[in-house]
């Protein structure tokens, strides 16, 4: 089972609400592992700069030498061109935060791989990342808002059969998190998990109640020809070196991932990143 929001129009108003689906993605074939190839971007511009992304960087590499597939990672936004994207099956963006580019023809090689039929997972602090470039606000989801001091908090699966989910009970007890408020959220997300806010022993103060008292944690939908999955949660860079957080990150590649296929340029259209998304 998993959530997916939509926004229905009336003639006076706009109701933002969650309806619960079956939504179990049948994939033409298994992933081919040793065909992967993942790029881990790990740029964080001017503000706050997490002190997990070494480790993060270390899971995912130990993560793809275990199941066969290449990571690379760098902080360089130059290697952001279409020759250089166009050969990876997932774009990682590990705890990135504020403006991670330095020029628009970066952002634009952004918008033509997931054009050309990229696929982008976002973790933690991703979700800060160039929070006044609407085009990435819409592709990952929302933009950072707020989260509550770390402390423990409950998960809520709501998608087990979701690869990244698949290996946790219905709720997954963060022993230290933070708990992440998202605002400008799309509409169109098929939101996997949720954070249990009843579940928050210290609250400060600032907590969203637009989803009552859960919050989407999890999520995934596709976006401008690619695939876009995000979770906020792995904040504490011990989390890194366990069994469950690692299954966690390995699942968000496989189902970003879907069907396997190369990309495809005669799709991409990107000049600007002011462009709109094209309606197919």
């Amino acid at each position: 089972m998993s959530t997916v929001i939509r926004l229905i129009a009336r003639p006076m108003f706009l109701i933002l609400f969650i309806t619960l689906v079956n939504f179990n993605p049948i994939f033409a074939q298994k992933v081919k592992w040793n065909k992967v190839k993942v790029l881990v971007y790990t740029r964080n511009g001017k503000g706050y700069v997490h002190d997990n992304i070494a480790k993060s960087v270390e899971a995912i590499q130990a993560i793809g030498k275990q199941n066969g597939f290449v990571v690379d990672s760098t902080s360089d936004a130059s290697k952001f061109t279409d020759d250089n994207l166009k050969q990876y099956d997932v774009l990682f963006f590990s705890n990135t935060n504020n403006d991670v580019f330095d020029t628009d023809a970066q952002r634009v090689a952004l918008m033509r791989y997931m054009q050309a039929g990229g696929n982008f997972v976002g973790l933690h602090s991703a979700s800060g990342t160039e929070r006044k470039w609407k085009w990435f606000k819409n592709m990952l989801g929302g933009t950072f808002f707020w989260h509550e001091p770390g402390q423990s908090f409950s998960v809520k699966i709501l998608d087990p059969k979701n690869p990244s989910l698949a290996h946790l009970p219905q709720t997954w007890k963060r022993e230290k998190d933070e708990f992440y408020f998202v605002k400008e959220m799309a509409v169109n997300l098929t939101v996997l998990a949720v954070n249990d806010h009843t579940t928050i022993q210290k609250p400060a103060g600032k907590a969203l109640d637009t989803f009552g008292t859960v919050f989407p944690s999890v999520w995934w939908h596709e976006y401008d020809g690619g695939r876009a999955f995000y979770s906020s949660l792995g904040h504490q860079k011990e989390d890194y070196d366990t069994v469950e957080l690692r299954k966690h990150l390995l699942g968000a590649i496989e189902f970003a991932i879907g069907p396997q296929k190369p990309r495809n340029y005669s799709k991409a259209y990107a000049t600007s990143p002011q462009d709109e998304v094209r309606v197919k």
